[in-house]
């Protein structure tokens, strides 16, 4: 035990923004491991850190931290990856990044850092002008590099109303939206509600016969098209409020039917659904956006982020918040959906503290879909553990599943294989009790092997194992990576 205290000396535990931002006003350099609550900092690197530390000896402007990604909403892009990642901090702006555990890479930019650091306090060179790194993965990288060319692509939304789909022409508007130049992006069929109607169309609210208009969209299916306008230059169309009278209604980046359509195009990215959680949150976040439109929000509240994050040219409110208690369940299961991973209690847990498990299963939210408790042989545990079976120490796990039937679950909620994951904590239960003193495997964990539960990694990971696992069908997971 006395080594961990050791390590937790050489480097700072950083597990929630607020330390990590007070981490920042670290002066010189800041060695930091990024790494996951369910495995753990990287303990390869740490007798390279102790040396260095020992060798350099300059405690001034050499910090060593290991941040844990799943509570720290700046390493978010990091959440879910099992390579280690080690950011390099100087005076607070993170100037280099590398992943995995590459010795000598670290070594070398260590040194190269601090010797740089010793010339600037000596006035023999000016502090360089770093260019700061974004904390990103590689496939966010390569993702924000598509996302910043389709920026420039002009989206709108079509609807087809039940009339026209209920009489077949539904193939026939589609064609002619395609002849007339348009790109129909993505397509979805659902029925509107009143309320949807009401804000979607709320520029014609005052025509007379509107109020007979509403009934007719919401009693049926309507198809809602994402299109864009291809490599045209000027959009067809030029009418800025909709016409209840035709098949096909068009709108300006409209965002799931709740906002109304806006008088002209624009620019469109992505947008950022959140799930907040206060008390009294729907109000006060309501509160906080203001008003629907921005005169309106001017008027009232003036401090609201409606006006403080306007738009030119824009007189809608660049802000959304659910309208009521069941609207922000149904937008919730729409945008995060549940997701479904993989559970395992291992034999050599007793039934109380299996029981005493399974509680803390159900306290953290999670639904048990599915149960079953069997003695894994070497075909079913190569199922489970199929990414390990080559590696020299599997026979070791093989004989610790051998011991006694283990209990296998599907567990579900949003967000279920992060979720587990940090519930479990960290792969090695004495680890565990300094970084997660609360897990399942600080607290009922033995060692390494007889650490008490396992979990799958990926969705991927997640879906494969049940299928294999559970012969009966089980739901597919909704969510992807």
């Amino acid at each position: 035990m006395a080594g961990k205290k050791r390590e937790i000396q050489l480097q700072a535990v950083i597990n929630n923004q607020s330390m990590w931002d007070e981490m920042l006003q670290n002066k010189g350099l800041t060695v930091i491991d990024v790494y996951q609550a369910w495995c753990g900092p990287c303990k390869a690197m740490q007798t390279l850190f102790r040396k260095l530390k020992n060798e350099l000896n300059e405690d001034e402007i050499l910090h060593f931290a290991v941040a844990e990604a799943d509570n720290i909403v700046t390493l978010q892009p990091f959440r879910d990856k099992c390579e280690p990642i080690f950011l390099f901090s100087v005076n607070g702006k993170i100037v280099a990044k590398i992943n995995g555990a590459n010795a000598p890479l670290v070594n070398k930019k260590i040194v190269d850092l601090v010797n740089e650091e010793r010339k600037i306090a000596a006035g023999e060179m000016v502090r360089p002008q770093y260019n700061e790194i974004l904390l990103a993965d590689s496939d966010t990288e390569n993702a924000g590099e598509a996302s910043s060319e389709n920026l420039e692509q002009l989206y709108s939304i079509a609807i087809i109303k039940p009339e026209a789909v209920v009489t077949g022409k539904t193939v026939e508007i589609k064609r002619k939206i395609i002849n007339a130049g348009f790109v129909i992006e993505a397509e979805a069929k659902r029925v509107l509600t009143e309320e949807q109607v009401r804000d979607f169309y709320s520029r014609i609210a005052d025509q007379p016969d509107f109020e007979d208009f509403v009934p007719l969209m919401t009693n049926g299916i309507s198809y809602i098209l994402v299109i864009s306008q291809g490599n045209k230059q000027d959009p067809p169309w030029k009418e800025t409020v909709p016409n209840p009278e035709s098949e096909l209604e068009p709108s300006e980046n409209q965002h799931e039917m709740v906002t109304p359509t806006v008088m002209e195009k624009w620019d469109s990215g992505p947008s950022l659904a959140l799930v907040l959680l206060r008390d009294n949150g729907l109000q006060h976040w309501k509160k906080l956006i203001g008003p629907n439109t921005l005169e309106e929000a001017k008027e009232c509240l003036p401090e609201s982020l409606c006006v403080q994050f306007a738009m030119e040219s824009l007189p809608i409110n660049q802000l959304y918040g659910s309208v009521s208690l069941e609207a922000a369940e149904r937008e919730i299961q729409y945008f995060f959906p549940p997701q479904n991973t993989l559970g395992l209690i291992k034999p050599h847990v007793t039934q109380e503290q299996r029981e005493e498990i399974i509680d803390l299963i159900k306290e953290a939210g999670f639904e048990i879909t599915q149960m079953k408790e069997v003695l894994l042989t070497e075909d079913q545990a190569d199922k489970i553990y199929f990414k390990i079976k080559k590696r020299d120490f599997y026979k070791d796990v093989l004989e610790v599943l051998s011991e006694g039937p283990s209990l296998v679950m599907v567990l579900t909620k949003w967000n279920a294989i992060s979720d587990w994951r940090r519930l479990m904590g960290p792969i090695d239960p004495d680890e565990g009790k300094l970084l997660s003193p609360d897990s399942i495997r600080a607290t009922y964990g033995k060692n390494v092997l007889r650490n008490a539960v396992h979990g799958s990694s990926t969705v991927h990971e997640a879906m494969e194992t049940i299928n294999k696992i559970f012969e009966e069908a089980v739901p597919e997971n909704p969510e992807q990576n």
